[in-house]
């Protein structure tokens, strides 16, 4: 899978699994998740990456899983293409 079509995918997931009504041109890897969005508290970071895991087919350590993944959307996508790639 390619590093934009991974990039999409896991905006539309965000966008689908904290139910934000936006779309996804409308975030940006500076897109600041934690603290941004009042829907992604612990509960939604569990259902993303539960979500991610099955999408990209990878198993995330819990070790792996710091703040700094979800401090943005490029955080996150980074994250996403070091275990697809």
């Amino acid at each position: 899978m390619s590093n934009a079509s991974i990039s999409e995918t896991t905006k539309q997931l965000l966008i689908d699994t904290l139910s934000l009504s936006m779309s996804a041109e409308e975030l940006s890897e500076d897109t600041p998740l934690l603290g941004n969005f009042p829907e992604f508290d612990s509960m939604a970071i569990v259902a993303v990456v539960t979500q991610l895991e099955e999408t990209f087919e990878f198993t995330a350590e819990d070790d792996e899983l710091s703040a700094e993944v979800f401090e943005t959307v490029g955080s996150l996508i980074t994250f996403v293409e070091n275990h697809t790639n």
